[in-house]
C-alpha cells in the first residue's frame, strides 16, 4: 500500500517540473539576497523583478528543451546528475549573454552584482536539484524494503560478475523485482584497478573470494554477462560456482535488452553451451561474401538444427534467393514463420520435397536453378538408423546422389555436404551411409574433372561444380542431442541416462559449425575434406553432471545417474579421421583438410546401384555386409549383424 502511494506521486513527471520550478525560483531569490546581505526591499524593485521573470522563463524553456523532469525520480543516476549540470550551465550562460546583449544596453535594465548571483545560483540550483533526486531515491528504496519485508519472500543474496555500466544496470533491474526480494551482496571483477572500490555503496570484490562471500553471506546466485568475460575468466568464475553449489545465471548481451532495460525474465539459467563455448571464431567475411552474394542458394534440411542456422546465418550474405528444402512439414512450416516474423524482406523459398525423390529434385533445380547447394539433409539417429537401415541408405547416400546429380547437371557452382565424425571408422550403418557419401561426392568431383578435354584444360576451364565435404562432431542443442534429453530429465527429477560411464563426444556450437561451414565453402576448391577443430572431447558424465549443477542441484543426490549401456553401432569414443588419411592445414586455424583414399566414380555409383536393389529383398544383414565390402573400415558393433558370419571380418 504505501510502495503503491508513493509511486503514484513519484511517477508523474509535472509534479517533479513543478518542484523544479519552485526550486529554482527559491534558489535565484536566495542567490540575490546573499550577495545584497539580506537586504530583503531590495526584493521589490522593478528591475529585480524583470530579472527574476526573465529568468525563470529562460530557465524553464531549457529545462523543458532538455527534458530533465522526464526521468523517474526514484531511479535517478549519474546520468540524471549530468544532465542537471548541463541544464542549469546552459541556462545561466544563456540569461547572462541575453543580459548583457540585450537587457542592459537596449531596454536599459541593470542589477547589480548579475555575474555573482549567476553563479552563486549555479551552485544552489544544481545542489538543491540533486538534492531531490538523492533524497527521493533513498526514500522509495526504504520505503521498498518496508514493502519487501512485509510481502516478499526471504532474500536471495546474489553476486554479480562485472562493475561496469551494464552491471550496474543488472543491479537495479533485480532491486526492481516484485516477485521475490533480491539483495545484491557486491560486483566480482578482476580488475586490480575497481577491487575494494566500491559501485553506488556496494563493494568490488576478487574473483577469489567468492568462496568468502559464500561462506560470510550464503550466496545464492551469481550473475554473469557471459559474452562480456574471456573465455578462461568465464570458466574460472563458472566452476568455482558449481563446486560451491551457486547457481549461475546468464545475462543476454544489452543489445538484446527491451528499451535499453533488463528484464529479470531475459535472466536465464547458465547453459551447458555456454560452459563449452570457446574463442569466437574469426571469419574472412569479405571472401565468404564474394563467394555467396546475389547467388541463388538450396539449403537441404532447412528446418533441422544445421540447416536453419545455415538459412539465418546465409540471409546476412545477400543472396539473390534462398530456397529452403525439407520434407519436414512442422518444421519447416515454423521456420518460414519465423523469417517472415524477423525477415520480412529476405529472399526466401519453401520447397517442401524427399530428397529421395529424383523428380521433385530435378523439378527444383530446373525452376531455381541454385548456384550453391548446401546439403544439410540427413538421417543422424544412430540407434533408428539400425533398425531401419535402408532408409539411411535411400537418404543418406541416394539422397545424397540426386542432390549431387542435378547440381552437376544444371552447373552449380559448389556443392557442400555436411558430414559427420560417425562416418570416420564408422561402426553403425548411420555412419557407413554417410562415409559413402562422402566417396561419391568425392569420386565424382574427380571423375568430372578427368572428363573435361585437354582444349578445356589448357584453357584453365574450372569445373562445372566444385563437390567439397565437411566433417564435424556432435552439435550443442541440436534435435534429438543429448543436452535437450538430460534437460529434459533433469527438469523431470531425473535420473539422468548415459550409455557408458566412459563415453566421450566431440562437441561445438550450432552457430560455430556454420560459421565454419561458410568458411570451408568459401575457400573450397573441390574434392576436399575439410575437417574442423571440435577441441578436446567431452566425456557424457561429466557434461551431466555439469548440467545438474547448473541446474543447483548435486549429482547422484539430488539427480541420479543412471549407465544403461551402449546402443547397437554406438562407439566409446568418435575420430575424425579414417586409418591411411592425413591432414594439411588451411589459412583457418580451426579448419584442416583430409588427404583421403580417392575411389573412382564408376565403382562407387556400381556399388550404390547394388546397395538400392538390395531393397526388394529387406535383406538387413546383407545390406550391412555391402556396406563392409564397399567400405573397408566399417566394422559393425550391432549384435544383430555381427552374430552370424556373414559379415566379413577384416
Amino acid at each position: 500500500m504505501i510502495h503503491s502511494i508513493f509511486k503514484e506521486k513519484t511517477s508523474s513527471r509535472w509534479l517533479i517540473f513543478s518542484i523544479d520550478f519552485i526550486i529554482q525560483s527559491i534558489a535565484f531569490v536566495l542567490s540575490y539576497l546573499i550577495i545584497q546581505k539580506f537586504h530583503i526591499q531590495q526584493l521589490f524593485t522593478g528591475s529585480f523583478l524583470f530579472y527574476f521573470l526573465s529568468f525563470i522563463v529562460l530557465r524553464t524553456l531549457v529545462f523543458l528543451f532538455i527534458k530533465i523532469h522526464t526521468g523517474i525520480i526514484r531511479y535517478s543516476n549519474t546520468e540524471d546528475i549530468i544532465r542537471i549540470f548541463k541544464a542549469v550551465s546552459i541556462s545561466s550562460l544563456l540569461f547572462w549573454l541575453v543580459s548583457n546583449t540585450l537587457f542592459i544596453p537596449i531596454f536599459n535594465f541593470n542589477l547589480e552584482s548579475l555575474e555573482a548571483v549567476i553563479i552563486v545560483d549555479f551552485f544552489i540550483s544544481a545542489s538543491l536539484l540533486i538534492f531531490l533526486r538523492i533524497t527521493v531515491k533513498s526514500l522509495f528504496s526504504y520505503v521498498k524494503s518496508l514493502d519487501s519485508a512485509i510481502y516478499k519472500a526471504a532474500n536471495e543474496n546474489i553476486l554479480i560478475y562485472g562493475s561496469d555500466k551494464n552491471a550496474l544496470l543488472i543491479k537495479k533491474a533485480f532491486e526492481l523485482s516484485q516477485e521475490k526480494n533480491y539483495k545484491v551482496i557486491g560486483f566480482v571483477d578482476d580488475d586490480p584497478d575497481r577491487i575494494n572500490k566500491n559501485l553506488e555503496q556496494i563493494q568490488v570484490y576478487s574473483s577469489e573470494t567468492i568462496s568468502f562471500l559464500k561462506k560470510k553471506h550464503v550466496i545464492d546466485k551469481v550473475v554473469i554477462m557471459s559474452n562480456e568475460l574471456n573465455i578462461a575468466s568465464k570458466n574460472s568464475v563458472i566452476k568455482q560456482c558449481m563446486d560451491l553449489g551457486i547457481s549461475v545465471l546468464s545475462v543476454p548481451h544489452s543489445t538484446q535488452w527491451i528499451n535499453g532495460t533488463l528484464s529479470l525474465n531475459q535472466i536465464k539459467n547458465l547453459n551447458i553451451e555456454d560452459l563449452l563455448q570457446r574463442a569466437p571464431i574469426i571469419l574472412k567475411r569479405d571472401n565468404i561474401f564474394r563467394e555467396l552474394s546475389g547467388k541463388r542458394i538450396l539449403v537441404t534440411g532447412a528446418a533441422g538444427s544445421i540447416g536453419s542456422e545455415l538459412v539465418r546465418q546465409l540471409i546476412n550474405y545477400n543472396p539473390e534467393l534462398l530456397i529452403l528444402c525439407d520434407q519436414a512439414e512442422t518444421p519447416l512450416h515454423e521456420l518460414q514463420l519465423e523469417l517472415e516474423e524477423k525477415y520480412p524482406n529476405a529472399p526466401t523459398k519453401v520447397y517442401m520435397a524427399n530428397i529421395q525423390n529424383y523428380k521433385r529434385i530435378k523439378a527444383l533445380f530446373s525452376v531455381y536453378q541454385p548456384q550453391v547447394v548446401f546439403h544439410a539433409a540427413a538421417y543422424k539417429h544412430v540407434s533408428m538408423m539400425e533398425d531401419h537401415p535402408f532408409e539411411a541408405i535411400l537418404t543418406n547416400v541416394l539422397g545424397t546422389k540426386n542432390l549431387a546429380d542435378m547440381s552437376l547437371e544444371f552447373k552449380a557452382e559448389k556443392f557442400i555436404m555436411i558430414s559427420t565424425d560417425k562416418a570416420v571408422n564408422p561402426t553403425n550403418i548411420m555412419g557407413a551411409s554417410k562415409r559413402l557419401a562422402e566417396m561419391y561426392i568425392q569420386s565424382l568431383n574427380f571423375h568430372q574433372a578427368r572428363e573435361m578435354s585437354i582444349q578445356e584444360v589448357s584453357n584453365n576451364k574450372e569445373v562445372p561444380t566444385r563437390f567439397i565435404t565437411t566433417r564435424f562432431g556432435n552439435v550443442l542443442g541440436s534435435n534429438g542431442s543429448v543436452v535437450p534429453r538430460f534437460k529434459e530429465q533433469i527438469s523431470n527429477g531425473g535420473p539422468v541416462t548415459i550409455t557408458h560411464p566412459q563415453i566421450t563426444r566431440y562437441f561445438m556450437t550450432i552457430p560455430e559449425a556454420v560459421q565454419l561451414v561458410l568458411e570451408a565453402c568459401a575457400m573450397g576448391k573441390g574434392g576436399e575434406i575439410f575437417i574442423f577443430d571440435m577441441g578436446e572431447p567431452v566425456k557424457i558424465v561429466d557434461m551431466a553432471k555439469n548440467m545438474i549443477r547448473l541446474a543447483g542441484l548435486i549429482p547422484d543426490k539430488d539427480i541420479n545417474i543412471v549407465f544403461t549401456g551402449l546402443r547397437p553401432g554406438e562407439k566409446l569414443y568418435e575420430e575424425l579421421l579414417n586409418k591411411g588419411e592425413n591432414i594439411i592445414p588451411t589459412h583457418h586455424s580451426k579448419i584442416k583438410i583430409s588427404k583421403v583414399i580417392n575411389f573412382h566414380f564408376f565403382y562407387v555409383e556400381r556399388m550404390i546401384s547394388e546397395l538400392i536393389e538390395m531393397m526388394d529383398f529387406d535383406d538387413h544383414i546383407g545390406l550391412a555386409r555391402k556396406l563392409n565390402e564397399i567400405i573397408p573400415e566399417f566394422k559393425s558393433n550391432n549384435a544383430v549383424y555381427c552374430k552370424s558370419d556373414e559379415i566379413v571380418v577384416n
